[in-house]
C-alpha cells in the first residue's frame, strides 16, 4: 500500500524528475531510413553538445553509432534543417554542422569532404545509384544578402565545383524525389510570400544521360494549395500529400491526373518546417503506411496504394512523427501519455514490434506522471480552441487544503505548429512539481485541416493570445486552477504569444520567453530567408502593413507589460536575433518591471546543449518560485531579477 500523500504548497513538491535528467533524457529521434537490412535514424544528443548523430542498427544487433566524433550529421538549410544523410549500399553521405560540407564515410573508412569549403549548405540527399551521383538541395551564401536555393547535382565520388544547377528559378526548392527506374525526378518549390504549407507545387522532369533536367512542369500544387512529401511508389507511381480538399490528404498521379486515395477529414501530413518530412512510406508496391491525425491526435494506419480506406494499426503509442517503410518493415517514431518518444521496428506480417532505441533514459513511472486531458474550449469569434490539459502529480504529494495549483500556459512554437499529448519531460518536470499546465493549440495550429490552420492569417498577436486566455479561463472556471497564479510561457513563436499576452491582456500574473519574438518590424527586416515573408500572411504585407506590425509588437507597447518576465536568449540565434530579447530586457528594466535575462554563448534557435538546457529549466522554475512565494525543494541558482 501506497503512504499517504503529504500536503505541501504546489509548486514546492520535491520531484523524481530532476533538471538534469529531463534534459539528458531529451534525445531528438528523427529522419528514419533503410539501407538494405540495416535500420537508421539520426539522434540529437544534447548531453553531447548538442551533436547530431546518424545511427545504424541491423537484425540481432544493438544500435551503432556511423557519425564518429566530431562529427555531427546536420544542415542548416532554412535554418531549422532536417533530413541531412543518405546511405546507400553501406556508403554513408551526410553534411557536416561545423562546415556545411557533404562528406562521404566508405565502409572502414574515416568521413571525407566531397565538396568544397565554401559557403554552400546541402541538404534532402537524393541519390541516383547507377550514375553516383546525388541530387541535394543547395542553399548558397557566396554573394551575400539572400541565398539562392537551388537543386544541384553531385559527383558522388566529389565535386570540387559544389553541385550543378539542374533547377532553378523558385525561391525554395526541396524533396528531390527519383523514380525507381531513374527516368524522372520530381521535387517541391515555392515561392515568396508563400510558406510551404500556405502554396507549395510538384515539378516532374525527364532525367537525361547526364543528370541534367528536361521537360520540367508543374503536376500538382499552386496557389492556397500546399503539396508536400512526393514519394515514389515501388511500381513507378508518384504520391504526394495535398491539402486540395481542406485537408493534408494522400494523392497519386495516375494517368496523368491527380487520385485522392482516401478523402476524409484528418491529415496525413505536418507542416513541412525540416527537409525530409516522412510521414507516410511503401511497405510494398500495394500497401502505404501512414500516419492519419484527427483533432490533434494521429494513429498509424494501412492503405491501399491506389486507394480505399485506412486501416488502423493496433498499437500503444498516441503520437506518431517520421515514418519510413521497405519490404513489409516499418520503422516510425512513436509515444504515447506513458512512454517517450522511441524508434519502432513493425513487422507487417505478424504485428510485432521491437522499440529500438528510447528517446529518454526515465523510468517513467504512472504515479508520477501525469497524463494529458483533451480539452476543446470556446474562444472568441464563436468558435473553439483546442490543447492538453495536465494537472499536478507527485506519488509523494498533494496540494495544501483549499489549495488550487498555479497553471503554465504553453503557446507552442511556429506558430504553424502544434502540441502533442505524447510524454514530454519539459511537461512532467512541472506537474511532478505541484504546476498544472495547460497546452494550448491555440486557431492556427496544425492537425485541425487548413480551415483551422488558416484562421490565424491576420491574426497573429490577437486570436493566439485570445485562445491561450480563453484556455486558462476555462480551466479557472472548472475550479482546477489558481485563478491568481496564471503564468505563460513559449518559445520562438510561443515565446510572441507570451509577450503579447502579457503586453496586451491582464490574464496572467507572470511569463517566461525563450528566444521569443518581440518586435515584428525587427523580425520582418532581419531574419532568414526562409521565414522572412512569413508574417506577411500571419500579420499583413511588409512594409505595407506597418502600423499592424507597430501595433501587434510587443516591445512597442512595454506600458502594457507590468508583471514580472523571464527572458532566455540564444547568442547565435539567427532566426530570432538576441538583439530582441536585449532590447526588450533593457526597456523592461527601465521601466521598473520584474524582469530576468539570460544569454547562452554557442546557443541557436532552440537551446541544444545539456548544462544550457538545465540552466535554462532551474532558472525558470526559481524565478517562478520568487514571484509566487514559494520555496522549492531543488537547490539551484536563481536567476538575477531586476526591480524585484
Amino acid at each position: 500500500m501506497a503512504p499517504p500523500r503529504r500536503a505541501a504548497a504546489c509548486g514546492s513538491w520535491a520531484s523524481p524528475l530532476s533538471a538534469e535528467r529531463a534534459v539528458a533524457a531529451a534525445v531528438g529521434l528523427s529522419d528514419l531510413s533503410f539501407d538494405g537490412e540495416r535500420l537508421l535514424w539520426q539522434e540529437l544528443r544534447p548531453a553531447e553538445q548538442g551533436r547530431s548523430i546518424v545511427v545504424g542498427c541491423t537484425a540481432g544487433a544493438a544500435p551503432a553509432d556511423l557519425t564518429p566524433p566530431p562529427f555531427s550529421a546536420r544542415t542548416r538549410v532554412h535554418e531549422y534543417g532536417g533530413r541531412a544523410y543518405l546511405m546507400h549500399g553501406g556508403v554513408l553521405f551526410f553534411s557536416h554542422d561545423a562546415d556545411q560540407r557533404l562528406y562521404r564515410a566508405d565502409p572502414g573508412a574515416a568521413p571525407r569532404p566531397i565538396t568544397p569549403a565554401a559557403a554552400l549548405r546541402y541538404g534532402d540527399l537524393c541519390l541516383d545509384a547507377r550514375h553516383a551521383r546525388l541530387y541535394a538541395v543547395r542553399e548558397d551564401h557566396r554573394a551575400g544578402g539572400e541565398p539562392k536555393n537551388q537543386l544541384v547535382l553531385i559527383d558522388a565520388g566529389g565535386d570540387a565545383d559544389g553541385g550543378r544547377v539542374v533547377a532553378d528559378g523558385s525561391d525554395f526548392v526541396a524533396a528531390p524525389r527519383l523514380s525507381p527506374d531513374g527516368r524522372r525526378l520530381a521535387w517541391l518549390q515555392w515561392n515568396h510570400p508563400d510558406m510551404p504549407w500556405d502554396a507549395c507545387e510538384l515539378w516532374l522532369a525527364e532525367v537525361q544521360g547526364d543528370g541534367s533536367l528536361n521537360g520540367a512542369h508543374r503536376v500538382a500544387g499552386g496557389d492556397d494549395v500546399s503539396v508536400q512529401q512526393p514519394l515514389w511508389s515501388p511500381d513507378g507511381h508518384l504520391h504526394y500529400v495535398s491539402d486540395a480538399g481542406g485537408w493534408w490528404n494522400l494523392y497519386r498521379q495516375h494517368d496523368g491526373r491527380a487520385e485522392a486515395l482516401c478523402p476524409m477529414a484528418a491529415e496525413f501530413g505536418e507542416a513541412f518546417w525540416n527537409l525530409g518530412l516522412a510521414t507516410y512510406g511503401f511497405a510494398s508496391a500495394g500497401e502505404i503506411v501512414c500516419v492519419v491525425t484527427r483533432d490533434g491526435r494521429s494513429r498509424l494506419a494501412r492503405l491501399p496504394s491506389g486507394g480505399g480506406t485506412p486501416a488502423t494499426i493496433e498499437l500503444p503509442f498516441s503520437s506518431f512523427g517520421s515514418v519510413a517503410a521497405a519490404d513489409g518493415q516499418v520503422l516510425f517514431t512513436a509515444a504515447s501519455p506513458l512512454q517517450a518518444n522511441a524508434v519502432v521496428r513493425l513487422d507487417l506480417a505478424d504485428g510485432r514490434f521491437d522499440v529500438l532505441r528510447q528517446g529518454s533514459a526515465i523510468d517513467i513511472d504512472a504515479d508520477d506522471t501525469s497524463v494529458a486531458e483533451a480539452l476543446r474550449f470556446p474562444t472568441t469569434g464563436g468558435g473553439d480552441a483546442h490543447g492538453f490539459y495536465y494537472a499536478p502529480k507527485n506519488r509523494a504529494f498533494e496540494p495544501l487544503p483549499g489549495e488550487r495549483p498555479p497553471l503554465i500556459v504553453i503557446g507552442h512554437g511556429g506558430p504553424t505548429s502544434r502540441a502533442l499529448d505524447a510524454y514530454r519531460p519539459a511537461v512532467q518536470y512541472w506537474t511532478s512539481r505541484g504546476f498544472a499546465v495547460l497546452d494550448v493549440n491555440y486557431r492556427g495550429s496544425t492537425g485541425f485541416g487548413r480551415a483551422y490552420r488558416r484562421q490565424l492569417e491576420g491574426q497573429w498577436g490577437i486570436a493566439d493570445v485570445d485562445d491561450c486566455v480563453a484556455g486558462a479561463q476555462h480551466l479557472v472556471a472548472r475550479g482546477d486552477v489558481d485563478g491568481q497564479r496564471l503564468i505563460i510561457r513559449g518559445s520562438s513563436a510561443g515565446g510572441f504569444t507570451t509577450l503579447a499576452a502579457l503586453a496586451f491582456r491582464d490574464t496572467f500574473a507572470c511569463g517566461a520567453s525563450l528566444y521569443g519574438i518581440g518586435d515584428l518590424q525587427s523580425l520582418a527586416e532581419d531574419t532568414h530567408k526562409f521565414e522572412s515573408r512569413y508574417l506577411d500572411r500571419l500579420v499583413g504585407p511588409w512594409p505595407a502593413a506597418r502600423a499592424l506590425y507597430e501595433a501587434r509588437s510587443p516591445i512597442r507597447h512595454l506600458d502594457g507589460l507590468r508583471c514580472p518576465l523571464i527572458l532566455l536568449q540564444g547568442a547565435d540565434d539567427k532566426v530570432v536575433p538576441p538583439e530582441q530579447s536585449r532590447r526588450m530586457h533593457a526597456a523592461l528594466k527601465a521601466r521598473g518591471v520584474p524582469v530576468a535575462y539570460l544569454e547562452f554563448a554557442g546557443e541557436q534557435h532552440g537551446f541544444r546543449q545539456a548544462a544550457n538546457l538545465v540552466r535554462a529549466l532551474e532558472a525558470e522554475a526559481a524565478f517562478y518560485a520568487r514571484v509566487f512565494g514559494f520555496t522549492l525543494a531543488d537547490a539551484v541558482e536563481p536567476p538575477a531579477i531586476d526591480n524585484l
